[in-house]
């Protein structure tokens, strides 16, 4: 569960701070949860229907996994500088920083970013609680927006 900002912590104006729109950050939010609740493969290559066997490969964690394919593509369609602000969303609702290091830990993601940003981020079991949390941090949550507008 998101938390608020610390009483000494003052909530930053995500409109100046931030590139990547919040409705952005919750959209990869939900998506990377339908991504986190995957299982393992137990039928790696089936044969059958989808209708016939209840469509259960679906809640499986296929190579081709339309989930994933999905939030590859979205987070590849970013500007770098929507890239650099998930990687240090994520740093922050880690708890590895305070919503006061905001600048610090942005600079730090700009020095590390590569082409590899949304395999980096889509192999954090834990990417969407982080966001979730970098966002809280900053005085924002997803309850704000409706998803389907994107």
């Amino acid at each position: 569960m998101a938390r608020k900002p610390k009483s000494n912590e003052a909530p930053l104006d995500l409109d100046d701070e931030l590139t990547v729109s919040a409705e952005k950050v919750c959209f990869i939010i939900v998506k990377a949860r339908e991504f986190d609740v995957k299982d393992a493969v137990t039928e790696p290559d089936p044969g059958s229907n989808a209708a016939d066997d209840g469509e259960v490969a679906v809640l499986e964690d296929h190579a081709d996994d339309p989930v994933q394919q999905e939030l590859t593509a979205f987070i590849n369609a970013l500007s770098e500088d929507e890239q650099i602000d998930l990687v240090a969303l994520t740093w922050l609702g880690r708890d590895d920083y305070e919503a006061s290091d905001w600048a610090t830990v942005r600079d730090e993601a700009a020095r590390e970013h590569n082409r590899r940003t949304a395999s980096y981020l889509l192999g954090m079991p834990l990417l969407a609680d982080f966001l979730e949390e970098g966002l809280s941090m900053l005085g924002r949550s997803c309850e704000e927006f409706e998803l389907g507008r994107l």
